[in-house]
C-alpha cells in the first residue's frame, strides 16, 4: 500500500529511507530543509544506519561545468551498477529550477534512473545554516545505501568550505580562460582539493592553466598525496572515467593508510562545531535584536563609544552568561 505524504510517521520515514524509498528521501530532506523537529528524530533513528557511502565534494568557481561534470560522473558509475545521491547546493546549478533546457535534458536520464537520487538544496529557514541542512540530507541518502554521494557547491565561501568539510574526496573543477579560476588559486582553495578537473580541455588556454596549477601545487612539498591534475570535457564526455580514476586512487591511497576513519572523525568534530557556530551565530542575533539595551551597546560601538571587544565581553555575558573568565580574556 502506497504512503502518501500525510500518513508519513517518523517510523515509517525511517523504514522508507532504509528501504531507500524515493518519497520517503524526499520527505525527509524537505523535513531536514524546514528544520522540522521530526528531521531531529529521523537523523537520530538512521544514524547508526550510516558510513557506508563515500562522499564526493564537487566545488569551483560559478559556469564551470560542475553539474556537467557531476552529470557525466554520474552516467560513468551506474555504468559499474552503483547506486548514487547528488546534493546540489550551488544556486547556479541545473539541478534547480532556473535551468537552462540543455543541462536538463542532459540529466533527464538521471531523474529517471531510481538508482539514483538528485536534490538540490535550499536554505531558508535553517538555524544552523548550509552545513547542518546538507549534513542531514547526506546522512539521509548514506542510511538509504547510496554508495556514492556528491556535494555540489559553488565557490570558496565560509558555507561552502564547511559543506565541502564533509566530503572524503573533494574534486576542484577550473576552466580556462576564467579569470575567476585564477583568483581561486590565489584565494588558498588550493588546500582544500585531492583531485583537480580543467574542464573545457580544448580551450587554448587549457595547457597554460595546467602548468600554472601544477606550479602552484609544487609549492606545498609537505603534503602527502599531490592532487592529480586531468584535463576533462565534460559535455563530450572526455576524460570523464580517467578523472573517476584519480577519485578512486585517492579513495585506495585514505582506506590502505588508515586515513578515511581519521578524515571522517576530523570532518564529523568539525562539522559538530560548524553547526553548533551557526546556531549560536543564530541565537546572539536574535538575542540582540529582541534586547534593547544590547542594539544600544551595538550602536555605543558604531559612534565609537565602545569598542567592540568590551560589547562582545557584555553581551556573551548577558546571552550565555560567559563572564571574563570564560571568554579568553583575564580576569582582573
Amino acid at each position: 500500500m502506497s504512503v502518501s505524504r500525510r500518513d508519513w510517521t517518523r517510523e515509517s520515514l525511517a523504514e522508507g529511507i532504509r528501504a531507500g524509498d524515493t518519497r520517503a528521501l524526499a520527505r525527509a530532506i524537505s523535513l531536514v530543509e524546514n528544520a522540522d523537529p521530526l528531521a531531529y528524530e529521523l537523523i537520530r533513528d538512521i544514524y547508526p544506519h550510516t558510513g557506508g557511502a563515500y562522499a564526493i565534494g564537487v566545488t569551483g568557481p560559478p559556469g564551470v561545468g560542475k553539474s556537467t561534470l557531476i552529470s557525466a560522473l554520474v552516467r560513468h558509475i551506474r555504468l559499474q551498477d552503483r547506486t548514487v545521491g547528488v546534493i546540489s547546493v550551488d544556486p547556479s546549478s541545473p539541478f534547480t529550477q532556473g535551468a537552462l533546457l540543455g543541462d536538463r535534458i542532459r540529466l533527464a536520464d538521471h531523474f529517471l534512473d531510481p538508482g539514483v537520487f538528485i536534490r538540490s538544496m535550499g536554505t531558508r529557514g535553517h538555524l544552523g545554516g548550509l552545513a547542518e541542512a546538507t549534513l542531514q540530507a547526506l546522512l539521509v541518502l548514506d542510511a538509504a545505501g547510496k554508495d556514492l554521494v556528491f556535494l555540489e557547491t559553488v565557490g570558496a565561501g565560509q558555507g561552502e568550505v564547511e559543506v565541502i568539510g564533509i566530503a572524503d574526496s573533494v574534486v576542484l573543477v577550473l576552466m580556462p580562460g576564467s579569470g575567476d579560476s585564477v583568483q581561486a588559486l590565489k584565494a588558498g582553495i588550493m588546500e582544500i582539493p585531492d583531485v583537480i578537473a580543467i574542464n573545457k580541455m580544448d580551450h587554448p588556454a587549457a595547457k597554460t592553466m595546467l602548468n600554472e596549477v601544477r606550479s602552484i601545487l609544487s609549492l606545498d612539498r609537505d603534503r602527502a598525496w599531490q592532487p592529480p591534475i586531468v584535463l576533462t570535457d565534460a559535455t563530450r564526455d572526455e576524460n570523464v572515467p580517467e578523472l573517476w580514476s584519480k577519485v578512486e586512487e585517492h579513495r585506495t591511497y585514505l582506506e590502505s593508510g588508515g586515513l578515511l576513519d581519521e578524515r571522517r572523525r576530523r570532518n564529523l568534530t568539525g562539522e559538530v562545531f560548524a553547526v553548533a557556530s551557526g546556531r549560536a551565530k543564530a541565537h546572539l542575533e536574535r538575542a540582540v535584536a529582541g534586547d534593547p539595551e544590547l542594539r544600544r551597546l551595538l550602536d555605543d560601538v558604531q559612534r565609537r563609544e565602545l569598542d567592540p571587544l568590551t560589547a562582545v565581553r557584555e553581551i556573551m555575558e548577558r546571552v550565555f552568561k560567559l563572564g571574563d573568565a570564560t571568554d579568553g580574556t583575564h580576569t582582573r
